[in-house]
Parts: C-alpha cells; sequence; structure tokens
C-alpha cells in the first residue's frame, strides 16, 4: 500500500500502506461478487471469535462496496464536463503509466486503473501501527490469506482512533496514518482515486507502478519484503519511465527528491536501531529507558534541524513537528529498511526485470530471517 504519512512524503505512509489487509477479501462490482465476498467474509467472521471481528470485516465490506460502486470508467470520466480539467490531466497521466508499467515494467496492469472513483476525502483508509514501549518490535495482526501483518486498517478515521485508544489502553505506543492507496492484489479491479492526486506527477507515478509490484508478486506474512520490493521497483520504475519520457528537469527533480528522502529516512532508522539498543542494554530499568529514548527522539529531531538548514527546505517540518514512538518509526523501516538490498539485487541482474523478478520470487520459499539475510540485512529488526 501506499500512504501513511509518517515523512509527508510518497514513502512511509502516505505514500505506504499498499495493501489495505480487508482490501484482498472484499472488492466487488456486480452483485453477485458482491454477495459472494460478503458470504466468504461471514464464514471467516464467524469461524473468528468476538463481535469486533465480525464488525471490522462488515465495514470493510462497506468501505470497499463504496469504492466499486462509484467507480467509472476513465473514458466516460474524462468526457465529462463536471469533472475539472487537473482531474483528467491527471487520469490521462494514470493511463500513460498504466501502459509503460504493462509494456514496458513486466507488471500486470491490463485489468486495474481504467476506472475512476471519486471518495469526496483525503485517504482512502487509516491505518493503525502499535509497539510496546520499550520495543521496536511491531505488534501484528493475523488475517485470513494475507497471513500476519504489522498494521490494521479501516475506512473509517474514527474506527482507527477507536482501535488506537483500545491499544494505547493495553499500554501499546500507537501511530495512525492515513492512506492513499492500496492493492487489492489482483483479486478485483482496482479503481484509480482522488486520494492519489495529491502529489506530483512522478510521484503519482510511482504510487502506480508501486502498486502493480504488489499484484506482481506478494508474500503472506511479510510486510517489510512486500513493502520494501514495491518501493524499490517502483522508483526504478518512475527512473525508466522519465527516461523513456526525454523529461530530463523532472528526472533530475525526482531523483533529488529521493536523495532528500534517503537522508531523512537514515536518520530515522539510525534512530530506530539506537533506541533498539538501548532497550537491549537497559532491559528492565524502566526510568533509565525513558530518559535514554527521550533523549535520543530529542537528538534525532536536533540533527534534522541541522539537516534542514543545510538544505534551506522544509518539506518534512510538518512531519518532524508530530510525535515520534517506536510505532511510528517501524512505519519508515516497513518501507524502507530492506530497500537497498533489493536494489543491490535488481544491479545484480543488471536491470533485466525478468531476472529480477525471478530472483525476488524465489525467496518465496525462503523463512523471513533467510530472506534477509539474502538481501545483505540483518536476521532480526
Amino acid at each position: 500500500m501506499r500512504g501513511s504519512a509518517s515523512l509527508n512524503v510518497r514513502a512511509a505512509a502516505s505514500a505506504v500502506i499498499c495493501v489495505a489487509p480487508q482490501g484482498v477479501l472484499i472488492s466487488s462490482m456486480n452483485h453477485i461478487r458482491r454477495s459472494l465476498v460478503a458470504a466468504i467474509v461471514s464464514i471467516l467472521a464467524a469461524a473468528m471469535p468476538g463481535c469486533s471481528t465480525a464488525k471490522f470485516y462488515t465495514r470493510a465490506i462497506e468501505g470497499q462496496a463504496e469504492i466499486l460502486g462509484k467507480a467509472r470508467p476513465v473514458a466516460v470520466v474524462v468526457r465529462d464536463e463536471r469533472v475539472s480539467a487537473e482531474v483528467k490531466r491527471k487520469l490521462a497521466l494514470t493511463q500513460e503509466v498504466r501502459r509503460f508499467a504493462q509494456e514496458r515494467q513486466g507488471l500486470p496492469a491490463d485489468r486495474v486503473y481504467d476506472r475512476y472513483s471519486d471518495l469526496g476525502r483525503r485517504y482512502v483508509s487509516w491505518i493503525v501501527h502499535a509497539a510496546p514501549e520499550f520495543s521496536v518490535e511491531g505488534k501484528t495482526w493475523w488475517y485470513p490469506l494475507l497471513g500476519q501483518l504489522e498494521y490494521r486498517g479501516f475506512f473509517s478515521k474514527g474506527e482507527a482512533e477507536d482501535e488506537a485508544a483500545n491499544l494505547r489502553a493495553k499500554g501499546y505506543e500507537v501511530y495512525v496514518g492515513g492512506v492513499a492507496a492500496y492493492s487489492t492484489l489482483g483479486w478485483f479491479r482496482d479503481p484509480v482515486l482522488n486520494t492519489f492526486f495529491h502529489s506530483t506527477d512522478a510521484e503519482l507515478a510511482e504510487l502506480l507502478f508501486h502498486e502493480l509490484t504488489h499484484v506482481k508478486l506478494f508474500l503472506p506474512g511479510d510486510t517489510d519484503f512486500n513493502e520494501a520490493f514495491a518501493t524499490a521497483n517502483a522508483e526504478h520504475a518512475v527512473g525508466r519511465w522519465l527516461e523513456a519520457k526525454a523529461d530530463r528537469p523532472a528526472l533530475a527533480r525526482y531523483e533529488a527528491s529521493l536523495a532528500k528522502d534517503r537522508e531523512i529516512i537514515q536518520l530515522l532508522l539510525h534512530t530506530r536501531e539506537k533506541l533498539k539498543l538501548l532497550y537491549l542494554s537497559e532491559s528492565g530499568n524502566a526510568p533509565q529507558m525513558r530518559r535514554g529514548k527521550a533523549a535520543t527522539l530529542q537528538q534525532m529531531r536536533e540533527e534534522y534541524a541541522q539537516i534542514r538548514a543545510r538544505w534551506g527546505d522544509s518539506r518534512y517540518d510538518r512531519s518532524f513537528a508530530q510525535p515520534w514512538n517506536n510505532a511510528r518509526l517501524n512505519t519508515v523501516a516497513t518501507y524502507y529498511d530492506l530497500v537497498p538490498g533489493f536494489k543491490r539485487l535488481l544491479k545484480t541482474h543488471r536491470g533485466n526485470l525478468n531476472a529480477f523478478y525471478a530472483a525476488v520470487a524465489a525467496m518465496r520459499t525462503m523463512t523471513k530471517a533467510e530472506r534477509r539475510a539474502a538481501l545483505g540485512a540483518p536476521a532480526s529488526q
């Protein structure tokens, strides 16, 4: 998924969620499919204890039905006089990106993103991340067909906030972020959403490439692997797309933006690693861990201020003005911790996408620790 807004840029949250957990189970356009999916979800919910589970999947069906029920063919929307010129331009851009994804990137774009749904809101959904006060190991939730994932998704911000409040009452640190996009992994015909359009053209292209990469390959139960693969592949695809357009100014702007993102991401990942070491070294000493944690997060803000002064760029101010905790730092790790490994793998195959995809697909049979090792990352976060 793309979009949780951790950094207020493409990645890490609006630009993350990419696969709303409920989305895989419930998307359908016609009444027959909708009834079938509802029946499946009802059976699944009945097999799981607790009224909250049934409510979760019922809300998921309602949210997905709204998205699909509002979808209209792009070809129809662009002829609608009530639709703004900018929306029409963005829609034309999505179709250009779809063609490139299908023809040049080997991504399955033939039956997705050819319709448009205007939801009338900024985000399509909201996700909840949680982690203990003294651990960077995020809480996971189990979903049918998807396995354990490190977030809980909701189509209602209020319900996401309610879940967050429940988790805080249990002692967890929590982060709630809005999501711009997610994929149903090819089970259904995902439309373009108005929530995609709060970005530059290059970022919009990256979002589409990211979601289509999930359709290409998704490993149940390994959030970090899936998101990092989609992030690395999408960034590479945007570069190739802009090169094919011979739009050198746009490519230069995109690469400059990525460079700044990477510097901030490294700061955040380094902070997370320092907290991990603190929790290990001071285990059992809560007062000392709290003091060390506060000092570490303050140091992170001071380092950001130095970076900002050097850049003369305030793009991340809003993000750093918000509270940071273990859960929020985990959203960054989810999207970027393994990205360098995927980029090295792509380079090893000299940009041959077929070979790259085959090498990634071959990791299906590995354990999570083995995948991390194959990508040159520590086996444990």
